[in-house]
């Protein structure tokens, strides 16, 4: 049994993936509830990657995924947008010629005109580190300030889960503060997150829970209030592959 207890907003199970012949993921069970915050940590290489890009309709997988009680495998990555479903991909992939504003406006296409302007100034109030540079191109900003509208972008259609993958990538220890910063918004305003992070004490102190992969599988699985995780983390960084126990 998962350790969530609320009726999950997202839920894998079951799920293998990868590229062409060459498979990454092998019978991955996640879940993430409402409103929580939910670390996904393990080495280079593990699949965590690959796990988000398969929720987000970007690789084909087997399975079962359901988002918000739906069943998310006949659905394009846009259809998942739709459904509330936003993923911000490793990397800062924002247009680097365009202002931030115009880089939101882009976020929101496909929503009624009026819509959009009224979903930019939104996500705009909550970030005023690019707010005040609004009709600035991107390529202006610092690393960290490219992090957060790329975060920002996948805010604009106001998802019921972000999904983050490395946003610290990259970044000096006081970027990555500020666009961890960003999460804990989020969190306060009830999104939920999956979170892909190599700081794994600062990915802990964000997350209610957390799931170690290694070798494409899940091998732990714990809530971070847990005394003992720390020790657990490491046995499943170090172990073969085969899950270890979960408590609570």
């Amino acid at each position: 049994m998962p350790i969530s207890a609320a009726e999950p907003l997202l839920e894998a199970a079951g799920v293998s993936a990868g590229y062409g012949k060459i498979r990454v993921l092998r019978d991955v069970d996640l879940t993430v509830g409402p409103g929580e915050v939910v670390a996904l940590l393990g080495p280079n290489g593990a699949g965590k990657t690959t796990l988000l890009r398969a929720v987000s309709g970007l690789l084909p997988w087997s399975g079962r995924v359901r988002f918000a009680g739906r069943d998310l495998s006949n659905l394009s990555p846009r259809d998942i947008v739709k459904a509330g479903l936003a993923h911000v991909v490793e990397g800062h992939r924002v247009f680097t010629q365009l202002a931030v504003r115009d880089n939101l406006l882009l976020a929101a296409y496909g929503l009624p005109r009026r819509e959009r302007a009224t979903r930019v100034e939104e996500v705009l109030a909550l970030f005023p580190e690019i707010a005040a540079k609004r009709d600035e191109r991107a390529a202006s900003l610092s690393g960290g300030q490219q992090q957060i509208l790329a975060v920002a972008q996948g805010l604009v259609r106001r998802p019921r889960l972000l999904m983050l993958d490395e946003p610290s990538a990259g970044l000096s220890p006081v970027l990555v503060d500020r666009v961890l910063v960003v999460v804990r918004r989020l969190r306060e305003a009830g999104t939920a997150v999956l979170l892909v992070e190599q700081l794994i004490e600062k990915a802990l102190a964000l997350a209610d829970r957390v799931y170690a992969l290694a070798r494409g599988s899940i091998v732990l699985e714990a809530r971070t209030s847990e005394a003992d995780l720390p020790a657990r983390l490491e046995h499943a960084y170090l172990a073969s592959g085969k899950p270890a126990a979960a408590s609570g």
